[in-house]
């Protein structure tokens, strides 16, 4: 029987989602679980797709099939007592055994965390200490440039000349609380270290050092090296995932 697992993660201690020889991640410890109740037998997590090291996540999802006759809720229970405290199965649900996690996506939703105020260490793995003020009403008159459908290319740090870099960005959104800013993106897909690299160029735009009008030349440019540095992982967070 196939299963869909939601769950969460604090990504802080992990070398990301993919399993990766000789290091802890986050698909190592999950397949672990799933085959200590799939009677030892060798279990596959397919998610949604990878989150990179340092990442954190309130929603991914995963299948995995299980030969063992389990109940939904005791699939869940058994799960997450053989998981670590910074992994957590939320649900698990029955599904076809046609279902996959990855294939089936309609959108994805991150959220990046940036603090503005005083360094704070307690949240230093969990919010970006960028510790500086920002000019936020620039930020998001600059973020709606990024909604509909684009060729991201300029915003992707690996080498994609062969790739198809065309996503759709459906939402954007700035929030400030107090000296925390929150910015969100809704898209049908991200491209590899897509959102640390949006992120990055509108700390630019509110530090006054480019203009919105700038950012949409970027956008045409399809050239990475036009549009700076990638925000650090931390403040980084997968929120919902929707599917078909």
């Amino acid at each position: 029987m196939r299963y869909l697992i939601k769950f969460s993660y604090d990504g802080s201690n992990y070398s990301g989602y993919q399993t990766q020889a000789g290091k802890e991640t986050i698909q190592e410890k999950l397949e672990n679980a799933l085959t200590i109740v799939n009677n030892h037998k060798k279990t596959i997590a397919v998610a949604t797709g990878r989150t990179d090291k340092g990442v954190h996540a309130l929603a991914q999802y995963a299948h995995a099939d299980i030969d063992v006759a389990i109940t939904e809720k005791k699939l869940k229970r058994a799960l997450n007592s053989n998981l670590p405290d910074d992994i957590h199965v939320i649900e698990t649900m029955q599904v076809p055994n046609t279902f996959h996690a990855r294939y089936q996506v309609k959108e994805k939703t991150y959220l990046y965390r940036i603090n503005i105020g005083e360094y704070n260490p307690i949240e230093r793995n969990h919010v970006f200490q960028y510790n500086y003020q920002l000019n936020v009403e620039k930020m998001k008159e600059a973020i709606k440039c990024f909604e509909g459908e684009h060729d991201f290319r300029a915003f992707v740090t690996d080498n994609k000349e062969k790739e198809n870099c065309i996503r759709t960005i459906i939402e954007t959104k700035i929030e400030q609380k107090k000296d925390e800013i929150d910015i969100t993106f809704r898209g049908n897909g991200f491209l590899r270290y897509q959102v640390r690299n949006m992120v990055g160029i509108l700390i630019r735009i509110g530090e006054n050092k480019l203009t919105k009008e700038e950012l949409i030349k970027i956008i045409e440019s399809k050239d990475r090296t036009k549009s700076g540095k990638t925000a650090p992982a931390a403040g980084l967070y997968l929120i919902d995932v929707k599917y078909q």
